[in-house]
């Protein structure tokens, strides 16, 4: 067959990860997948255009509202995948609202990431409930070879000598909804007394405004550093090195970035929100914390606990191998697809 996949495609950023593997699963299956940015298109008479010129068969959407809402009246069949926001926040919104339960009407398909996705999507339109298929992200970890870790350091200007850095670094595009200052006054007053504890918040400038924002407030939180952002594979040596990956979020579908830590054997310190209580269990599989000093607390706990540390990403890796192989959405993806015939 040959699919469109619509999604938001901003370098790094979860939609655009999520894409990319699905793209990637479909090929292996002998279908020919193109993947569009859902930026780049107005209205879904743009896309009726592109698929009847480039004869596509079927296509795919991820997130409901702002790739969903360009495949409605489609005259090729479609499926959906939750992006996250878009039954977390969007839903809020009437008019996204009405949009997106017409987009599921005619969807053939939608996946969820989590149990907890299904429950919100069917309790606002019970008809689709049959045809919303949970399926977890499946997670591939690449770290690079060649990444340096010394120079990657010296870029942030934080001092490579020290025998007792402690890395926390926080991986998100630089929007509101990610709330990437919420633990930075916190942060800088900790590093202040402990100068080995040093923050990394690391992406893309999804919103330029806010961006510079970040900008301001972290040239003046000693200990916190705004990095370069990276490809994936030095992404996935830099958290290696790490002492933990922090997520503070105000909403998230399932965090690629929190995955990819468990998948790497590095901590997880996560904002107490649906979205990343769905993924980790408390002291068990990673942190949980529900204000700026929990953070600071959970973190020094974990600093002075070798062994619950130990404990915790052991717990992680397991998980991971369970609920989130990559194998398995593949196989999940390529049997789905084949409901478009």
């Amino acid at each position: 067959m040959r699919l469109l996949l619509l999604a938001c495609l901003r370098a790094q950023t979860g939609n655009a990860t999520t894409a990319a593997r699905i793209q990637n699963h479909l090929h292996a299956a002998g279908h020919i997948c193109v993947l569009k940015d859902a930026f780049m298109y107005e209205s879904p008479t743009e896309i009726a255009n592109l698929t009847s010129t480039d004869k596509f068969d079927a296509a795919l959407a991820i997130h409901l509202y702002k790739g969903g809402r360009l495949l409605q009246g489609s005259r090729i069949p479609f499926g959906i995948i939750f992006g996250g926001t878009d039954v977390n926040e969007d839903i809020k919104c009437e008019e996204k609202h009405r949009v997106m339960g017409a987009v599921l009407g005619e969807a053939r398909f939608a996946v969820a990431f989590t149990m907890k996705m299904k429950e919100l999507a069917a309790a606002e339109w019970p008809d689709a409930r049959q045809k919303i298929y949970v399926q977890t992200q499946g997670i591939k970890t690449t770290p690079s070879e060649t990444f340096d870790w010394y120079r990657f350091l010296q870029n942030a200007d934080i001092p490579t000598d020290t025998g007792s850095l402690h890395m926390f670094l926080l991986i998100c595009g630089l929007r509101r909804v990610k709330d990437p200052l919420y633990l930075v006054d916190v942060f800088s007053a900790w590093h202040r007394k402990d100068p080995s504890v040093h923050l990394g918040i690391i992406g893309p400038a999804v919103d330029p405004l806010f961006t510079s924002e970040v900008k301001e407030k972290v040239k003046r939180a000693p200990g916190v550093h705004l990095l370069q952002d990276m490809p994936q594979d030095d992404l996935h040596a830099a958290m290696k090195r790490c002492f933990a990956v922090v997520n503070s979020s105000i909403s998230e579908g399932m965090s690629a970035a929190i995955l990819e830590a468990m998948d790497l054997d590095i901590p997880v310190l996560a904002r107490n929100i649906p979205g990343n209580a769905a993924i980790i269990k408390h002291k068990e599989t990673g942190l949980l914390f529900s204000n700026p000093q929990e953070f600071v607390a959970l973190s020094k706990s974990l600093m002075n606990d070798p062994i619950m540390e130990r404990e915790i990403v052991t717990r992680a890796k397991d998980y991971m191998k369970k609920h989130h192989s990559w194998e398995s959405e593949r196989k999940a993806y390529q049997t789905l697809v084949l409901r478009l015939q």
